[in-house]
């Protein structure tokens, strides 16, 4: 495994998201015992930079990161978000990074995964309600406590992450990014580049359609929140997995898997890159995390970077609204 700085914060080239371990897919949290399994393995080839968040459950999946990092703490570049649970107001799912909030959210996490400091504290989702001076401030303080090694935002726009930066450095930006969500590469990384702040891409697998083993909606139970997802759905899921072929015809011609391929994508995109590829199995952490090895011609890549917009939107409804691509 290959290893890049995101600021001054030296991560493995492939991480894991560990949401879907306890939340939001068909099957989170049946089988926590392989998810720990999968944490472990994922360490073992070299992954070091490990992603959560107060919200996924909520709070299980912290509990879940913290049980399987018992003994491993010292190996791994460990990252949370808070601003998505209003602790004093309205609960789950409501936006509140007021300077309270955030501190009462960051003893939770502290304790859930079992450890002094986070290395990496982003604000899930930017709050209109709470200047972002204010959020960064209050990281700040928590920064020299030891308490947040790092700061970072998610699907924050360009002057969000200025403002925030002018008041602490932001380390890295996560944003969904991937071969079918492209619309950052505009207006957010030009800024990130300037900036010398690294890019954390979540969803690199098209929350997992970019993989082709996703044919039919039937594959998704009652609690998968893909159902309802507008790329997911009708005409657009149709549309969609001309894009799945493509990728899997390079994948065919590339001698790896769709995976594979897609993850290779984005390591092109430049070296101030980490995908965060979720997963709760073993044979998928391995198969992502190898991904680091494969080599695409320039042609290839360039039949990938060529290939249409996805059909339909990332998100529906008020989760639209949190997003400041």
């Amino acid at each position: 495994m290959r290893y890049i700085k995101l600021r001054d914060l030296e991560v493995s080239r492939i991480g894991l998201g560990a949401m879907g371990m306890s939340h939001g897919y068909t099957g989170s949290g049946t089988d926590d015992a392989e998810s720990i399994r999968t944490l472990h393995r994922a360490l073992e080839l070299g992954v070091t930079l490990v992603d959560t968040a107060e919200i996924y459950g909520p709070y299980i999946n912290e509990e879940l990161v913290g049980r399987a990092l018992k003994g491993h703490r010292d190996q791994v570049v460990l990252a949370t978000k808070f601003g998505l649970v209003s602790h004093p107001g309205s609960g789950a799912g409501h936006l509140d990074s007021s300077p309270g909030n955030i501190r009462t959210a960051v003893e939770g996490s502290l304790k859930r995964l079992g450890t002094d400091h986070i290395d990496l504290y982003y604000q899930h989702r930017v709050d209109p309600n709470t200047p972002i001076e204010e959020t960064a401030g209050a990281v700040a303080a928590l920064i020299a406590e030891g308490k947040v090694g790092a700061f970072g935002l998610s699907e924050a726009g360009p002057d969000t992450i200025r403002r925030a930066h002018a008041v602490q450095p932001v380390t890295a930006v996560q944003s969904e990014y991937s071969l079918w969500t492209r619309g950052i590469e505009d207006r957010v990384l030009p800024v990130l580049r300037e900036l010398n702040i690294g890019l954390v891409p979540f969803s690199p697998l098209g929350r997992g359609f970019l993989t082709g083993t996703i044919r039919s909606t039937d594959q998704f139970d009652a609690s998968d929140f893909r159902r309802d997802n507008p790329r997911f759905t009708g005409e657009n899921f149709r549309r969609n997995l001309t894009i799945a072929d493509a990728v899997q015809a390079v994948a065919t011609e590339a001698g790896a898997t769709a995976a594979q391929v897609a993850l290779a994508w984005l390591l092109t995109r430049g070296e101030d890159i980490a995908p965060i590829p979720g997963t709760k199995r073993v044979s998928r952490v391995e198969e992502n995390t190898a991904a680091d090895t494969v080599v695409l011609t320039s042609e290839q890549i360039d039949k990938l970077s060529s290939l249409p917009p996805a059909a339909g939107d990332t998100h529906s409804g008020a989760q639209a609204r949190m997003l400041e691509r």
